[in-house]
């Protein structure tokens, strides 16, 4: 439970009172009741407000609108400011500023423009968020503490330079074993002192792959520890209050298992693009919800309707938002957050969507969706509260495997992590299995099913515990272009897939990328659900048997007969190498069939496009039915239940309307 004071899902946005006159603050007090909202997010940009002067702090203000928020029984998630420095800390301590990747200093201005290394962006951040916590550690209002926002620019400058070098001095020890770990033979660029490390920025050194990982790494390391700074602050006043900062989803330039153990809860901002698939969206919220093991997460942010910074930002529909809503609720979210409470007069989000658009008052369509919305999770109490998903299949998610494909100049440039891991979600998702997407190191044992998609970087330990876990009985499917370099991008001397190569029974010997439009041919004798013709494309591995069995193979091209579909039986256990990328049918037909042999089943069958999850809570079990689709789905249910949404008892062949939603629990 996030906090014993609110013992109900968190409703609210992201307030910013410091933006208005004091007479605008009671008029919004009076709509947060009217639309049911029980906790602001506040201040999440007012460091200058906060902290005018480097030697005076004005917190009279915070004051007097967290004493209104309480005497309204609305709540605070108090965040720390950080996120954009005052003009007069830049000016003052240049090193604050941050250099980007093109080696241009920047002058003061937008948000999270701070270089991580700085020692006073970090003193003074720290102070700030001590000072909050000293001050505000009793208050009524007090649920949360928000840590600065969004965090994720890397910074290129004479700082991080030398904070790189030291990160180097502590990974590796000794000169002699960065140049072995970056392979510097190559190029003739090896390194005889330390100085000559400078970051990698585009006017210089942009073709050493393993360093490129090393300063993401770092980078990764230095933001994470400008969070601890505030993070450390924090606890030391109120160690019982939780800590967080509003994650990205898949971002891709941080390392978010390396922040999961920093976070007392996982917090995440959820953006869909207008045409994203559902699919891609749960899976999102899945990856934040694997971050740390399945505990339920917090939905920080979404929009009311629209946002501001796609080529044409259409608005939300009617009753997308609150499936939306539901949808992050189905897949382990206890708050439902919104940015923003009231839309800005000016400044580059003043066309962001908000709860109170710019007329100021309730009577417009979005206010009240966001106001039905809030009825209906109210009447909900604590019931979905905490309630965990009890999954067969883990998918693994691996940030540095990520950065190192991107890093790869061969054998394709079409080669994408993310939306290969997107699409084996999907197969499944769309038969509505549930799957967690969980770290390459988390506990394997509570899964009969395991995937690892191009798991092309092999870093320490992960081979042996995947071995470990097909060794004792589970079924691990791998993809193509995996096993092919170590953690420092260098590729394996022991035959592709490296270490997996015994455990999966094959030697891949060449990888053949399609060109556009090109695809090969597959072919499945009958086994399960897979057979007969199907394709695949972008790229093909070629492979060589090695104990394993052929279960599907290429029927064109050079190679045709050769394996595509490999089952290799291990210990109590098996594991599956799919060579190419399949088509999503083949996709789908393999990974029912593995399911069908488990006896993994989707909890009931829907029609029309529903998704459906289960939560589970001190002996009750709620099952969540979406649908996504345009048109009406319906939904076969095994028992009796009641919709906890509106009371009814419902039985037998249910109807769901289009963008419709039902919480079930059976009577």
């Amino acid at each position: 439970m996030l906090s014993p004071k609110l013992q109900k899902i968190w409703y609210g946005a992201d307030y910013n009172p410091d933006q208005w006159p004091e007479d605008v603050w009671e008029k919004d007090v009076r709509l947060m009741k009217l639309a049911h909202v029980n906790v602001a997010t506040l201040p999440v940009f007012s460091w200058t407000r906060l902290q005018p002067a480097e030697d005076r702090y004005t917190f009279e203000w915070l004051d007097r609108i967290l004493d209104k928020l309480a005497a309204n029984d609305i709540y605070a998630c108090i965040a720390t400011s950080t996120a954009a420095q005052p003009a007069w800390m830049s000016h003052r301590f240049p090193d604050v500023l941050r250099t980007d990747i093109n080696g241009i200093k920047h002058k003061q201005g937008g948000r999270t423009n701070f270089c991580p290394n700085s020692p006073n962006y970090r003193r003074y951040s720290r102070e700030l968020a001590l000072r909050l916590g000293e001050r505000y550690k009793d208050h009524p209002a007090l649920v949360a503490w928000h840590v600065a926002n969004e965090y994720g620019s890397h910074c290129y400058c004479a700082l991080c330079a030398e904070a790189f070098r030291d990160w180097l001095k502590a990974r590796y020890g000794s000169l002699d074993a960065v140049n072995a770990a970056w392979n510097t033979a190559f190029w003739s660029h090896g390194l005889t002192a330390w100085e000559e490390i400078e970051t990698p920025t585009t006017h210089g050194e942009r073709n050493n792959m393993p360093m490129l990982l090393d300063y993401d790494r770092f980078q990764n390391d230095a933001i994470l520890a400008c969070y601890c700074n505030e993070y450390d602050a924090l606890k030391s006043v109120t160690p019982d209050v939780y800590v967080t900062t509003n994650l990205m989803g898949h971002f891709k330039p941080l390392n978010y298992h390396a922040w999961a153990p920093y976070l007392d809860v996982v917090s995440w901002d959820s953006y869909p693009l207008p045409d994203e698939a559902a699919s891609s969206v749960a899976f999102k919220h899945e990856l934040m919800r694997g971050l740390r093991d399945g505990q339920p997460f917090m939905l920080m942010e979404q929009t009311p309707s629209q946002v501001n910074w796609m080529p044409r930002n259409q608005l939300r529909r009617p009753g997308v938002m609150r499936l939306l809503s539901y949808q992050a609720v189905a897949h382990g979210a206890d708050t439902v957050m919104f940015f923003q409470f009231r839309r800005a007069r000016g400044g580059p989000e003043k066309m962001h969507g908000a709860i109170v658009d710019h007329v100021g008052h309730e009577h417009t369509r979005v206010f009240g969706e966001v106001q039905a919305l809030g009825a209906e999770l109210e009447a909900l109490g604590d019931a979905l509260l905490d309630a965990r998903q009890d999954a067969r299949v883990g998918l693994l998610f691996d940030w540095e495997n990520w950065w190192a494909i991107d890093y790869s100049v061969g054998p394709t440039r079409d080669l994408d992590y993310v939306a290969t891991c997107r699409k084996y979600y999907a197969a499944l998702w769309d038969a509505n299995i549930p799957v967690d997407v969980v770290r390459p190191e988390a506990d394997l044992s509570k899964y009969d099913l395991v995937i690892a998609p191009m798991l092309y970087m092999l870093r320490p330990g992960v081979a042996g515990h995947l071995t470990e876990y097909v060794r004792k009985g589970g079924t691990l499917v791998v993809s193509y272009f995996s096993g092919i370099a170590d953690e420092n991008d260098l590729a394996t001397l022991d035959g592709y897939p490296g270490e997996l190569r015994e455990v999966l029974g094959i030697w891949v010997e060449e990888h053949d990328p399609m060109l556009e439009d090109q695809t090969v041919e597959v072919h499945a004798e009958p086994w399960g659900r897979v057979q007969g013709c199907y394709k695949a494309g972008i790229l093909c591995d070629l492979l060589h048997l090695e104990g394993a069995t052929a279960r599907a193979s290429y029927a064109s091209e050079f190679y045709a007969g050769r394996p595509v579909i490999t089952e290799n039986r291990y210990g109590e256990g098996k594991a599956l190498y799919v060579a190419a990328d399949v088509d999503a049918t083949l996709m789908r037909d393999l990974l029912l069939t593995l399911c069908d042999e488990k006896g993994i089943r989707a909890p009931l069958c829907v029609s029309g496009g529903a998704e459906v999850t289960q939560r589970s809570r001190h002996g009750r079990e709620f099952t969540l039915i979406l649908n996504h689709g345009a048109v009406a789905a319906t939904a076969a249910l095994p028992y009796a239940c009641r919709d906890l949404l509106t009371g009814r008892e419902l039985a037998g062949s249910v109807e769901l309307a289009a963008k419709d939603v039902l919480i079930l629990e059976k009577i």
